[in-house]
């Protein structure tokens, strides 16, 4: 096994509860990580899920508390957002730009969208606060403006590629075939790579 498909939406509160554990368990293995980041909102009603909005109030407050919890236990700092439902296409653009580019960290990139998102109080959506992760990644902040059309198209793709592979929520991993779900799954994930699962 040479890759391990990474389907996220940078929004995501869980992948950014994820941190940097995905790229720690790749680099372990000595496998890639390939980042396909997504709609989240276009993959839940095409896979059976619904949106935030849509759930049962006692399954958004299962989840807020669980985030809590989680936050907690992995000493991550996460807050309730100002922007609850940013614009994530350009963050998500910049990612599939970032990664195409190379020559920087993707995992701080994503762990920094994330931490503007939800410990910062930023809008996610603003070129700004992309570009400051972008330069705090060390990639060209620019990098997403030169990729901006292979991103659009890419971002389209890997959300067809996601339905197809069975992924019905974020962030999902698939490695060999096997698939896990959630940031909560990531120790299991790394047993398989071990050969233990």
């Amino acid at each position: 096994m040479t890759q391990i498909d990474y389907y996220l939406a940078v929004q995501s509160p869980w992948v950014y509860l994820a941190g940097r554990r995905p790229a720690e368990i790749a680099a372990k293995h000595g496998v890639r990580l390939v980042y396909k980041p997504l709609d989240a909102a276009q993959l839940f009603p095409r896979t059976g899920g619904k949106v935030r909005d849509e759930r049962h109030p006692s399954r958004n407050a299962y989840a807020a508390e669980d985030r809590v919890r989680q936050a907690k236990k992995l000493g991550v700092v996460l807050g309730d957002p100002v922007f609850r439902s940013p614009n994530a296409a350009p963050a998500a653009y910049a990612l599939i730009a970032a990664q195409a580019a190379g020559g920087g960290d993707l995992a701080a990139f994503v762990q920094g969208i994330g931490r503007a998102m939800w410990a910062e109080g930023r809008d996610i959506g603003e070129g700004e606060v992309i570009a400051d992760a972008l330069a705090a990644a060390g990639f060209d902040p620019k990098v997403a403006d030169r990729g901006m059309l292979m991103a659009a198209e890419t971002y389209g793709a890997n959300l067809e590629e996601a339905v197809a592979a069975g992924v019905f929520g974020v962030p999902f991993f698939v490695a060999g075939g096997a698939k896990f779900w959630g940031q909560d799954r990531l120790e299991d994930l790394d047993l398989f790579l071990a050969g233990k699962l």
